[in-house]
């Protein structure tokens, strides 16, 4: 059953029952024990609310990734009281997007960590679908200036009439990387730009697998240029960045961190401010948080499992594990964690199935040797997870909090230094190891395994455990940004996160990271691996301005449950920071960059405040408990997050990677006969495409740099009804013979019903400027096309092209608003009549000390 209304209401309902059995069992306990402690889900609405999300996101893990994508990229309408205005950011923007980062990455790193510059400028659409959104209430189109010269839609209209708001929010939406849309965010959108009184820009930027980094990053980049220096034809005129704030939550929030560090590293506009929701910044998973807080957030326990399908995950069946042991002499130097193929590196057993990071594209960068021996497979259910080889006990306790920032070299989750006997860069050996100073075995990229015993042979990743990117490339600084050598130089940051989530640790580490660039440096291996980041260290060291809050017993997302205290207290603090920082000259911002603080009566700067040697305000740290009230967050020395060593963060951690095997290993289980009949599909669809490509030939397609090698009639650059060819467009599936995408990406693809609607497109309807000619279609489809139109170009990818479906009005995600909207009218009323109460008390108190007053009186009288 894929992902549905009908299979989500089916999935979802007996957890409501579930959950209000428990509510009111555990309710009624506390009450027995005199149990006063208020904790978030004591809330019914909240607590059936918590377990819904939760289930529903179990439910895309037992589905194929194109199923959830499709459900959670279906179009849903908008309100009646809200302006919607669907745009096209054009190819225009895209390429001006795509040249940044060209600059940025340069040609060495293009070609050996993003395998070229080509492969993820192709796309499907036309450009990239996005959307304004303003309430209805704060247009004023009378005050429209129209060009009597233009003749405009009504979208254009609608976009004119906002153009009187002085506060631009563009809102980057969340959901892993692969799955979510402008759709599924509407409801907090329409929120946010309500609170603001101002508009809303979202972008439904291309997603994972289909789509891996850096795709998302270049059309959240695309969407801001478009903003600012909107090509001829857009309707709303270039927007100063001073009145933009970005805002993103999850994938969104790590994306907008992302974009701030790119355009901030190449000297363009940074926005007014920047609102990240429990971003995430840490793809290598590295802090404690994923571990603790498993029971108390959203995110299912092994992370996003999926369904096998054509499309994911790229080996169904792993010959030889997905884990193995590596055999060598001598530790391997492995590759920068950008590369494609480090794992390459690696001699190892042939896999039926080419690797998901390896095995498909060379390494042209590297210089590395490759060492004898061979890797040997982990066994599913070796779970003494740590003592794999025969010498030396695994000690957890050794993590060392408050030994000092400086103290880079040794990571923290390994055997205490007192207890191991160092080999002074001899190598690994049963009774010896490397010497502290040799980066290579202590902080391991990608798909390397930091292991908790030194001694133990070391793990290697041999699949791909995140959609986003590969293994490989999960610790370079614009996957994971928390690696990033400076937070510092950005604009201000309004950084929230719950307690409960998973990510709690490193989105407290980042803000931290941020305020204090020179306190929490970046391990020495991205350091010495990274040109560009070797210079940000002194070059970006002016902390930057954070305002962090965490949320009392909230989970990721906190603003997903709209109706609660805490929530509303969120969109209450967003909206207040949003229109401060793009209200407020840049001077009154040097000096207080947030809104006013609170203040204790002992000073006019909040206790949870520091301050530079100038005296302005550089972070605020606060926690928010679930009535929404304010207080000071403890000492950072207090904060265990804050006690790691740089060198423990952004590597794969061997507790980490026995999380994701054992779910890994269960849905394998699982799916093994469905997985059999996926490998026999691709195959299936491979002869498709290159039958399509052979016909194409046959009918007269010519690529740039090719003469006319088969005789017949050909279109040329014309705009014919069947296809045109778009100077816009640079490059197109064929043009990337000299590339190495990664596995997943399907512009490079032949073996999914996706990849070959792509690569029908830019053949016969959308053609690249690399292309000379768009081939004449078949006699058959012409004579078909009077009742079929066949001309239509094929539907693109649903992890970027929107779902219409018929079935708009009671489609899951409206569904999920009207019950939104229903627990936030029943805790209104709640609230209301709480504020009645306590209003009476307080007037009967004030009646009898009165009447006790009058009493006195009378008696002294």
């Amino acid at each position: 059953m894929t992902v549905s209304t009908f299979s989500a209401a089916v999935h979802i309902t007996p957890t409501v029952i579930k959950t209000l059995y428990a509510h009111g069992k555990r309710k009624t306990k506390k009450l027995k024990d005199g149990d006063e402690q208020q904790e978030a889900t004591d809330d019914i609405f909240f607590d059936e609310a918590f377990h819904i999300v939760k289930s529903f996101i179990l439910l895309g893990t037992e589905n194929t990734v194109e199923s959830l994508q499709a459900f959670t990229n279906s179009h849903v309408p908008a309100p009646p009281w809200t302006a919607v205005a669907p745009v096209h950011i054009p190819l225009q923007s895209c390429n001006q997007a795509a040249d940044l980062l060209i600059q940025w990455f340069g040609p060495e790193d293009l070609k050996r960590v993003v395998g070229g510059e080509k492969w993820w400028q192709v796309r499907g659409l036309n450009g990239i679908d996005a959307e304004w959104i303003a309430e209805k209430s704060h247009l004023r189109p009378a005050s429209v200036h129209i060009d009597a010269g233009r003749k405009y839609s009504e979208e254009e209209k609608l976009v004119l009439s906002m153009e009187q708001l002085e506060t631009t929010m563009l809102y980057v939406h969340g959901g892993g990387y692969y799955w979510g849309s402008i759709n599924t965010h509407r409801y907090q959108i329409i929120k946010y730009a309500h609170k603001i009184r101002g508009r809303a820009f979202s972008v439904n930027y291309r997603k994972a697998p289909q789509y891996p980094w850096p795709c998302p990053l270049h059309d959240v980049l695309a969407a801001y240029l478009y903003l600012i220096q909107p090509p001829p034809d857009a309707a709303h005129k270039p927007i100063h960045p001073s009145k933009i704030v970005f805002a993103g939550d999850s994938a969104g929030g790590g994306l907008c961190l992302t974009m701030l560090t790119v355009l901030r590293d190449l000297g363009q506009p940074l926005p007014a401010g920047a609102v990240l929701i429990s971003p995430w910044v840490d793809l290598t998973h590295s802090f404690p948080s994923i571990h603790t807080n498993t029971a108390t957030d959203i995110i299912p326990p092994h992370g996003f499992m999926n369904k096998p399908s054509v499309l994911w995950p790229m080996d169904p069946i792993k010959e030889g594990g997905r884990v193995a042991h590596v055999h060598s002499d001598s530790l391997l130097k492995p590759c920068y964690a950008n590369t494609p193929d480090a794992a390459k590196n690696v001699a190892r057993d042939t896999a039926q199935v080419p690797p998901t990071d390896t095995g498909k594209h060379g390494d042209s960068g590297s210089k590395q040797e490759t060492p004898s021996g061979s890797a040997s497979t982990v066994p599913p259910k070796f779970q003494e997870k740590a003592s794999l080889s025969d010498g030396g006990t695994c000690n957890p306790a050794g993590r060392g909090h408050g030994q000092g920032r400086n103290q880079n070299r040794n990571p923290s989750n390994t055997m205490p230094i007192d207890e191991l006997v160092v080999n002074n860069g001899h190598g690994a050996s049963s009774d010896s190891i490397p010497d502290l100073d040799d980066i290579n075995f202590w902080q391991p990229n990608p798909p390397k395994v930091l292991m908790k015993n030194p001694r133990d042979v070391p793990l290697e990743i041999r699949s791909q455990i995140q959609h986003y990117a590969t293994t490989e490339q999960l610790s370079h600084p614009l996957v994971s940004p928390i690696l990033q050598a400076s937070l510092g130089n950005l604009c201000p940051l309004y950084i929230l996160a719950g307690d409960g989530e998973v990510l709690r640790d490193e989105i407290i580490y980042m803000a931290h990271k941020a305020a204090n660039p020179a306190e929490y440096p970046v391990r020495e291996g991205v350091i010495r691996d990274g040109l560009r980041q070797r210079g940000n260290v002194h070059k970006f060291s002016t902390p930057t301005k954070v305002h962090l809050q965490v949320y009392d017993g909230m989970c990721h997302v906190l603003t997903v449950f709209t109706f609660t205290t805490s929530a509303d207290y969120a969109y209450h603090s967003i909206a207040e920071f949003a229109k401060h920082v793009t209200q407020h000259s840049a001077e009154q911002l040097n000096r207080n960059p947030f809104p006013v603080p609170q203040k204790t009566p002992e000073t006019d700067v909040p206790l949870c405040a520091m301050n530079d040697q100038s005296g302005d305000t550089v972070m605020i740290r606060e926690r928010v408990d679930i009535h929404g009230r304010v207080r000071s967050m403890e000492r950072k020395e207090d904060i265990a997050a804050l006690q790691l060593r740089p060198s423990e963060i952004g590597i794969i951690k061997e507790e980490t990677l026995f999380k994701w095997l054992e779910g890994q290993e269960e849905w394998d289980r699982r799916f093994k006969y469905r997985a059999t009949k996926i490998i026999k599909n691709r195959k299936t669809f491979e002869v498709k495409a290159d039958s399509m490509i052979k016909n194409a030939r046959l009918r007269g397609l010519l690529l740039a740099g090719e003469d006319n090698l088969v005789e017949g009639p050909m279109v040329g650059r014309s705009n014919v009804a069947r296809g045109t060819i778009q100077e816009d467009r640079r490059w197109g599936p064929l043009d990337l013979v000299d590339e190495q995408p990664p596995p997943t990406a399907i512009a490079a693809r032949r073996d999914t019903g996706e990849a070959l609607a792509l690569l029908k497109k830019s053949i016969y309807h959308t053609a690249p400027a690399t292309h000379k000619t768009i081939p004449k279609m078949k006699t058959v489809n012409i004579v078909l096309g009077t009742f079929n139109a066949p001309f239509r170009p094929p539907r693109q990818s649903v992890s970027e092209q929107q779902v219409h479906t018929g079935m708009r009005h009671i489609h899951g995600m409206r569904m999920w608003q009207s019950i939104v909207s229903y627990f936030g009218r029943k805790v209104a009323v709640k609230a209301a009549e709480d504020t009645r109460r306590v209003e009476n008390a307080l007037m009967e108190t004030g009646d009898k000390a009165a009447s006790t007053v009058k009493s006195a009186a009378v008696i002294g009288n």
